[in-house]
């Protein structure tokens, strides 16, 4: 049975003192164990998020990562740094970093293999742009994707990641792909796995849909048998919503 994981991703938001009140608000509420929340913060906020939720079974992530331990690399992070603050997860080639920051395919399985190596769970992201979509290519581009991503990589070693189908078109637009489209999706991802794989490996994996997740859509996504919970952006910035998501 695959345990329901919530992921706030909240980007370039909060300051250290705003991402501590917001965790203290999240704190005070009674959440769902049997789901398994992380909270994806900045990089700044990492050791205090880390601190705040010692102890309350809530995971926090990184949003991104150099694959290389050090080096001349100006503003970048690497996984030994993240190792010394203890972080749970790390958000890899979400489609912003593809689309802002010429993230590829080879960069992102260059991350997966760190990330593994270094002993954080990373979070796969992959999905396709409206005019993918619209041209009947979003199946082709999200099977390469997650091909990819996992070139090379063991299967005992996929089953500690996470994927995150996230349609590109749903991204802080309001705009979400329907159950039955995410279900599509992540069923696609599922089979993809099995494809690399071997059909065990592929019922291990946790598959996320991410994409204007919302307290009154998250239950009929949930219910879907392919999704395995969500990673969440403008809602995990509010309290109430993500607990509401958390608690669905």
């Amino acid at each position: 049975m695959r345990k329901p994981i919530i992921a706030g991703n909240w980007k370039m938001n909060k300051t250290i003192s705003e991402a501590a009140q917001l965790i203290g608000d999240i704190k005070r509420e009674t959440l769902n164990q049997s789901v398994e929340a992380v909270l994806c913060v900045p990089y700044l906020s990492i050791g205090k998020a880390k601190e705040m939720t010692e102890g309350s079974g809530i995971k926090i992530g990184a949003q991104n990562m150099h694959w290389e331990e050090n080096g001349a690399f100006t503003g970048e992070i690497s996984p030994i740094m993240l190792n010394e603050l203890k972080v749970d997860y790390v958000i890899l080639g979400h489609s912003e970093r593809r689309q802002y920051f010429n993230e590829t395919d080879e960069t992102v399985n260059k991350k997966v293999h760190s990330a593994i190596a270094h002993g954080i769970a990373p979070i796969v992201c992959v999905g396709e742009t409206l005019e993918q979509r619209r041209d009947n290519r979003h199946k082709e581009i999200v099977r390469d994707q997650v091909k990819g991503a996992f070139l090379d990589i063991d299967k005992n070693d996929a089953k500690k990641t996470v994927i995150a189908y996230e349609p590109i078109w749903a991204i802080g637009t309001g705009e979400t792909a329907s159950s039955e489209q995410a279900e599509e999706m992540c069923a696609l991802v599922r089979n993809t796995i099995e494809e690399i794989y071997d059909a065990e490996t592929a019922e291990s994996i946790r598959i996320q849909y991410g994409g204007s997740v919302k307290p009154g859509n998250v239950s009929e996504l949930m219910s879907m048998d392919n999704i395995d919970g969500a990673l969440v952006g403008g809602a995990s910035l509010k309290s109430s919503d993500f607990v509401k998501l958390i608690n669905y």
